[in-house]
């Protein structure tokens, strides 16, 4: 958005005749729902609710040969609308079909909060009404990352598990062997916990330790097993943090240092390899051996 602005302010002013077609088009769908009006009228930004009272901010980017071409439509939905634009339509039209977008997402949406009231989710962190996956508590420092189809909600989703091979065998071999009893007329979670053969965990109600955001961010447990096998970094903690203060995500070095070497963007220099944090893309580096 803020690469194309520049674009848009360089843009002849607009003539009194295109402000007052532009006004009367606003009009037609109601000042009130005017969110912002760009100066040179290159964006309109509306407020709409859908008819579950959810609140959406859409913006209609006019094209510099408006109307004769489509505006570009933009909101916080997982799969973009693209109006169908036949010679003399309006903005009116434009906000028609997307309030039939938007209709098309009830399901999607009521999905994601059956999801998101009676399960422990862990990320997103922040709402989003775009984001189609749910990264969820199992319990024992088990997690699993569905994708949920937008457009088929109450299908099977797509999925990966998240923590030690040793605790997530057992998960992965009761999902493939469950996989036929998931049913779409049946509630999502209930269908969940078919797959996984368990009662899933819902929202903690107070601080828990089984699935704190200090456990690693890519073995996802906070200490590495005691059996020996890791050398000296048998039984360690988390010992390494993203320094990014917006991330600040925890890892075992022995796990970064893994990743980083199945990145082929990483770079090493003498005995240290440089790469970028797995969740927000800033640098990090770590040393090719443990120090003693």
């Amino acid at each position: 958005m803020q690469g194309g602005s520049e674009n848009f302010h360089r843009r002849p002013v607009p003539s009194s005749h295109f402000y007052q077609a532009i006004y009367a088009e606003i009009e037609e769908i109601g000042w009130e729902h005017l969110l912002r009006l760009e100066e040179d009228l290159s964006t309109i930004c509306f407020r709409v609710r859908d008819k579950k009272e959810r609140v959406h901010a859409v913006e209609m980017i006019l094209p510099r040969d408006y109307p004769q071409s489509a505006p570009s439509v933009a909101a916080d939905v997982p799969y973009a609308c693209e109006p169908q634009w036949p010679k003399g339509s309006r903005l009116k039209d434009a906000m028609k079909q997307f309030l039939e977008h938007l209709e098309d997402l009830q399901g999607f949406w009521s999905v994601l909060e059956e999801v998101d009231r009676d399960l422990w989710v862990l990320e997103p962190r922040q709402e989003s009404h775009a984001a189609s996956f749910r990264q969820i508590c199992l319990g024992d420092g088990c997690q699993i990352l569905l994708y949920i189809d937008a457009k088929n909600p109450r299908s099977k989703p797509e999925c990966r598990f998240l923590g030690p091979d040793w605790l997530t065998d057992d998960l992965r071999k009761s999902w493939k062997k469950n996989s036929r009893r998931w049913a779409n007329d049946k509630p999502f979670v209930e269908n969940l916990g078919a797959l996984l053969g368990m009662e899933l965990p819902g929202p903690p109600g107070a601080p828990s330790t089984d699935c704190e955001q200090d456990e690693c961010g890519i073995c996802y447990v906070h200490f590495l097993p005691s059996d020996g096998t890791l050398g000296t970094s048998t039984g360690t903690a988390v010992d390494y943090t993203c320094e990014n203060p917006s991330c600040r995500k925890s890892f075992h070095v022995v796990c970064l240092r893994d990743w980083l070497r199945s990145i082929t963007t990483t770079r090493q220099s003498f005995d240290v390899l440089f790469g970028k944090c797995p969740y927000c893309s800033e640098p990090v580096a770590v040393k090719l051996h443990d120090v003693g």
